[in-house]
Order: structure tokens, then C-alpha cells, then sequence
């Protein structure tokens, strides 16, 4: 059961990513009205994720996935196949077992099964190794992450204002101390020479 359309999406994520043999993910139920993570992880197979890791077109409140490599979302979304009966059907065929049951059958039938508007069979194990990894990072306000680029150009802003204070203090002592200032000025000539 998908409570969420962030850490519960990133759970999937990780399991099927770690097992080459799953193929397809079956999309069924009633949706989560608040969260909707149904039509978040439609979103995320069509759509993949930008650069703040955002779900390309969902529709959810957070749908961020900051706890997983990049490499695993690419993955999934080559290994699996969404068979999302909610978006397909309604709720009607989502909620019955029986068509449930029967999608499932059609996932590991040798021969190409025609449901719904699926043509369903197993193509057999993902020719990748697995990918092992799990959840690294719990997030709070992921509105406020910044890309990698943006990382960088705050670090250099960051150390640019630190070399600018260290300027400013080492000017605001030779004021306050002249003498001891200078002192200072003529043991740090002396080492270097």
C-alpha cells in the first residue's frame, strides 16, 4: 500500500530496483486524495524528475525524492513497466480482485496477453545487476534544496565572503593596534624570508 508520493514512492523505488526480476507494477486501489501517490508515480514513469528532484507533473503537495540516487529513478523507470489500472479504468476495475488477479496472470504469461489496453508477458529478468542501496536523507523542507550547480555557486559565494572578513578583521586590528599590528606585519615578513 503507497501512503505517500515522496518516501513511499522512494521505498518502491529501491525494493524494485533491487530485484531484476520485477517487471511490472500494478497500479490499483482507491486513490489517496491528499497525497496522491497513484498519479505521482504515473508522473514519475513518464516523466522522470528536474533538477530539484520534483516529479515532472504531479500533482501531489511534496513530491520530491531526495533519498535515492538519480541512478536508481533511471533505472526503475527502464525496468519496470506501469500497468496503472486507476488511470486506465477508473475505480471500478481498480478495486475488483478479480481484475487485479487477472492482470497479474497476464505479467508472467510466455506469450504476448492482450488487458485492457496492456499488451502484458514476462520479458524475463532486467539484464542489469541489481542496484543495493537504501534511504539516505531525511528531508524537512525540500523546497529549500539546491541543485548541484546551485550548491557550488553558494559555496563560492560563501568562501568569497569569508576571505572578505578575514580582510576586513585583520584592517579593523591594525586600527585598534596599531603597534601590535605592525609587530605582527614585520614576524610574518621575517618567516617568509
Amino acid at each position: 500500500m503507497l501512503q505517500t508520493e515522496n518516501v513511499g514512492i522512494e521505498k518502491i523505488v529501491c525494493n524494485v530496483v533491487a530485484n531484476p526480476n520485477i517487471r511490472y507494477l500494478i497500479v490499483c486501489g482507491v486513490e489517496s486524495p491528499g497525497h496522491q501517490p497513484g498519479q505521482a508515480l504515473s508522473c514519475l514513469m513518464r516523466n522522470g524528475v528536474d533538477e530539484h528532484r520534483c516529479i515532472v507533473g504531479a500533482e501531489a503537495p511534496t513530491p520530491y525524492l531526495y533519498n535515492i540516487p538519480l541512478e536508481n529513478i533511471e533505472r526503475f523507470r527502464k525496468q519496470v513497466t506501469l500497468v496503472d489500472l486507476i488511470t486506465e479504468t477508473g475505480t471500478s476495475v481498480a478495486t475488483d480482485p478479480e481484475q487485479v488477479r487477472q492482470a497479474v496472470k497476464c505479467c508472467y504469461q510466455e506469450s504476448p496477453v492482450e488487458f485492457i489496453s496492456f499488451k502484458l508477458c514476462d520479458p524475463g529478468a532486467y539484464p542489469e545487476p541489481a542496484i543495493c542501496s537504501r534511504l539516505t536523507w531525511r528531508i524537512s523542507k525540500p523546497w529549500i534544496v539546491t541543485t548541484e550547480a546551485e550548491a557550488q555557486v553558494l559555496k563560492s559565494i560563501q568562501s568569497s565572503a569569508k576571505r572578505a572578513r578575514q580582510v576586513d578583521d585583520q584592517e579593523l586590528l591594525s586600527l585598534l593596534q596599531p603597534k601590535t599590528a605592525q609587530r605582527d606585519r614585520e614576524k610574518e615578513e621575517d618567516r617568509k624570508v
